[in-house]
């Protein structure tokens, strides 16, 4: 295959294209679909024959969700991996660029909530309002400004210092031949990623007693105690499961809408 870079006409599409990054949103795989459109100029620029192009395309549906101001970075980190691949496939592990991806996205959407929605906004929305509500028609605007000009700051060099960093990190890291120990950091951080979501995002609990001793024993108590977040685990293993055995996501979708309602009418969970 012909060795190919990107130039900054491509980087500078995959940047307009970010913003779509939710314009496709969904609760199975949340902003894959998004994150697959922005890296389409990488991917045309990249590979020349459409299975390459398709097989590329379909590393970039799995799962994404980060802060949206903060995602060009990784976006840059990805198109970088891409051309890796594309110079040297024979070499190449593929697998790392959604591994490198699954461990950037939590830490990226920590430190991009935390200055974007608690900080930047904020502050921009109190100095707004504030100007708003005297009939300053400044107030609108220096809120538009004051949130917006970092944003797109953070957007454009997130992208731009994302793919170099990827690229010149990726040459390192090839000469001293510690991709594997790096595709282990990153498969580790991805696992504890997944993890952490089960144990914060799926409440599950069941308001199931029994009597002991005259008192009433709440189950959900003995297990918070023995085993936090079992219930949670036990359906993401099901799920797992299923998915492993080829089952459609669509009925896996329906049935847990079903055992849901039935559950909570036998006052089980």
């Amino acid at each position: 295959m012909t060795e190919r870079a990107l130039d900054t006409r491509t980087l500078r599409s995959v940047f307009w294209r970010s913003f779509a990054l939710q314009g496709a949103f969904n609760y199975e795989r949340m902003q894959n679909l998004g994150y697959a459109y922005a890296m389409i100029p990488v991917l045309r620029k990249l590979y020349t024959t459409e299975q390459e192009r398709a097989e590329a395309l379909q590393r970039h549906l799995t799962f994404f969700n980060t802060t949206p101001a903060v995602s060009p970075a990784i976006m840059g980190v990805s198109a970088a991996m891409e051309e890796q691949n594309a110079k040297d496939p024979e070499n190449f592990d593929t697998s790392s660029i959604n591994a490198v991806k699954a461990a950037l996205m939590a830490p990226a959407a920590g430190i991009g909530d935390s200055l974007f929605w608690g900080t930047f906004r904020v502050i921009a929305a109190g100095i707004g309002i504030s100007l708003a509500s005297q009939g300053n028609i400044l107030g609108p605007i220096l809120f538009l400004l004051l949130y917006n000009i970092p944003h797109l700051a953070v957007r454009y060099l997130g992208l731009r210092y994302g793919y170099r960093f990827g690229t010149e990190s990726l040459q390192k890291m090839a000469a001293a031949g510690t991709m594997d120990t790096v595709m282990s950091i990153a498969n580790i951080i991805g696992m504890m990623v997944v993890g952490g979501m089960v144990a914060t995002l799926l409440n599950i609990t069941t308001p199931l007693t029994f009597g002991m001793s005259g008192a009433t024993v709440e189950i959900q108590e003995i297990l918070d105690q023995m085993f936090p977040a079992l219930l949670p685990l036990l359906a993401t293993i099901g799920i797992f499961l299923l998915i492993r055995k080829k089952v459609s996501v669509t009925r896996i979708t329906l049935g847990v809408l079903a055992a849901g309602i039935l559950l909570h009418v036998l006052h089980i969970l």
